[in-house]
């Protein structure tokens, strides 16, 4: 005889959901509705159908912005996840120093993004910054509010500074998750430091690693706060990233029409490389 379930629970959290869904449908439909649309007024409007869609595509400062968004992403991933593991390696697994250093590296993800661009903002500044005085008196010309290279370096290390802890602490979790009888048959079979990493460590940290690399690269493609305070999006448009172009298309330019349909584009270009992402780390897993 068949067991009836009892799916009473779910109206529990149905509430929850209708307002969820609510909040996300409703903004949504509001910019595929001006996607469509040359905004003249309130009450003044012509559809277009994909005419913003095909103006996006052609237009160079987009396709700029989205070549320096992919490049920032990739630069981050590289530093990030591999800088995450070593430091996850490095931590103590018991005690209090354990507990210590999981605290301490935890401080730069409680900081808010705009506090977070304003602390570099000052750090790096060529003329009283630690960072940029530092940097300047040993010779190395340097000033991220007149150079590119200097401003893509300043967003850079402000980014792995804020963000490497969080790759660091679920590669930790993942460390700890291994039990101590493979680290004791390692040491019978006298296994190197590079073979426990290679057999025992890194595939236990494999499904958090692939959290970390979808979390990491799903935030530094949609970065704002920190390089629109540090840089303005500048020098010139040296940092000016996809989000920056958005809002200053949708609320400097008030090109609403444009915006709506770019910031369409943006968020399916995040959930189909996303997903790409998602399906090649989940096939190197299985493999």
């Amino acid at each position: 005889m068949n067991k009836i379930e009892d799916n009473r629970a779910w109206f529990l959290i149905l509430p929850v959901v209708l307002l969820v869904a609510f909040s996300a449908v409703v903004p949504l439909m509001t910019v595929v509705n001006y996607s469509v649309q040359d905004i003249f007024g309130p009450h003044q409007r012509a559809f277009i159908g994909v005419e913003w869609f095909r103006e996006m595509l052609r237009d160079p400062d987009v396709q700029a912005s989205f070549v320096r968004q992919i490049l920032f992403s990739v630069i981050i991933l590289a530093i990030e996840i591999p800088l995450g593991v070593l430091v996850a390696l490095g931590l103590p697994r018991k005690g209090w120093k354990s507990s210590l250093a999981i605290v301490l590296l935890a401080i730069p993800l409680l900081v808010p993004f705009n506090v977070v661009g304003t602390i570099w903002q000052v750090y790096a500044r060529p003329e009283i910054g630690l960072l940029g005085s530092t940097v300047n008196a040993l010779g190395i010309p340097y000033n991220y509010t007149a150079d590119g290279i200097s401003a893509w370096v300043t967003i850079v290390a402000m980014d792995v500074w804020h963000w490497t802890p969080l790759v660091a602490l679920l590669a930790f979790a993942g460390l700890r998750s291994i039990p101590d009888a493979y680290y004791q048959a390692a040491r019978i079979d006298a296994a190197s430091r590079l073979a426990v990493f290679r057999y025992i460590e890194l595939p236990k940290m494999r499904s958090v690693l692939t959290i970390a690399i979808l979390l990491r690269f799903m935030d530094s493609f949609m970065i704002y706060t920190e390089p629109f305070v540090v840089t303005g999006g500048g020098p010139g448009s040296a940092t000016t990233f996809l989000s920056i172009r958005l809002v200053n298309m949708a609320v400097g330019q008030f090109d609403l029409g444009p915006a709506a349909a770019f910031s369409l584009m943006y968020f399916l270009v995040i959930l189909l490389v996303s997903y790409v992402f998602y399906t090649i780390l989940q096939r190197i897993n299985a493999s």
